[in-house]
């Protein structure tokens, strides 16, 4: 069934997608997501700290990295320019199994080359810890990394990351936009958790908890000496689970939160954290594997684009 203006729509997610060089023999794809010079792409797909971004006029700038989350793999740039044609970003949660899927990218050094299929789903994978992902049947190849996928409109609903079978993986534009919002300057945990039970003092009962897996060298954590195998108690259950993340970035979590802490060795501590909104952003907790880390036994199947 033929859309109606899907020619210009097209044409303007081209306009809209840059081409990438970050050092190397490779080059990836990005989104312009402000008129004024924010572009939108995947952490993997910037690998200097000044990469070259060609625009699909032919004109080339040198970006400047202004954030970049290696856990949820999107990076944001910016360059020296004005006017230039954003994409518009749709509500990813409304999306709906069926509804037709649009990638534009730079594969294989085809610049603005156009894909389409449809979505397959939304929501976490097996292996992929409890992010979202936009599922769509896309077909994408390397260099469609940090480009969009949009929906019929033209209106970007995710981030393609990379392809897991026969699927293209996209970070949801939600969760750009919260990535988006998240000031640099904010306070980070900078910790790997994941959520367990632990037994309850004296008793034959568990609680839910949270052990650390692996902590960030010269992140808060670090330097408040938290290691490894150390386990939280929260008393509020909210702060359990995969609720953990978004609850200490909500505009609720003002409050005291107890925390007993329990280390592999030594009597537990018990201290009191204070949750500020936005005080330690999401991106800076992990729930189980990193992004873009394939399962045990998939490593043939999950692939960065």
């Amino acid at each position: 069934m033929a859309i109606p203006g899907f020619g210009e729509i097209a044409e303007q997610l081209r306009r809209s997608t840059v081409l990438i060089h970050s050092g190397g023999r490779g080059s990836g794809s990005g989104v312009i997501w402000s008129s004024n010079g924010l572009l939108v792409t995947n952490a993997h797909v910037v690998r200097s700290v000044r990469p070259k971004v060609q625009l699909w006029d032919g004109r080339e700038f040198e970006a400047a990295v202004q954030s970049r989350d290696p856990f949820r793999d999107l990076a944001q740039l910016r360059i020296d320019a004005r006017n230039l044609p954003a994409a518009s970003a749709a509500d990813s949660s409304q999306l709906r199994p069926g509804e037709l899927a649009i990638a534009i990218g730079n594969p294989m050094g085809f610049v603005g080359a156009l894909a389409t299929g449809v979505i397959h789903g939304v929501g976490p994978l097996r292996g992929l810890g409890s992010h979202s992902w936009v599922q769509a049947e896309v077909r994408l190849a390397p260099g469609n990394s940090g480009g969009p996928l949009a929906d019929a409109r033209g209106r970007v609903v995710g981030i393609n990351t990379m392809v897991a079978g026969r699927l293209a993986l996209a970070i949801p534009s939600n969760a750009v936009r919260d990535f988006l919002s998240a000031s640099p300057s904010n306070g980070r945990l900078g910790v790997t958790i994941h959520p367990v039970f632990l037994p309850r003092p004296a008793s034959r009962s568990k609680s839910f908890g949270l052990v650390v897996l692996a902590v960030q060298p010269d992140s808060p954590a670090a330097l408040a000496s938290l290691l490894p195998g150390a386990r939280f108690r929260a008393a509020v259950p909210a702060f359990c689970g995969s609720n953990f993340s978004a609850a200490i970035t909500s505009e609720s979590a003002a409050s005291p939160c107890n925390l007993e802490i329990r280390c592999r060795q030594g009597a537990p501590s018990r201290r009191d954290l204070r949750f500020h909104c936005r005080g330690f952003p999401a991106r800076a907790l992990r729930l189980g594997k990193p992004a873009g880390v394939p399962p045990h036994g998939s490593r043939r199947e999950l692939r960065q684009s």
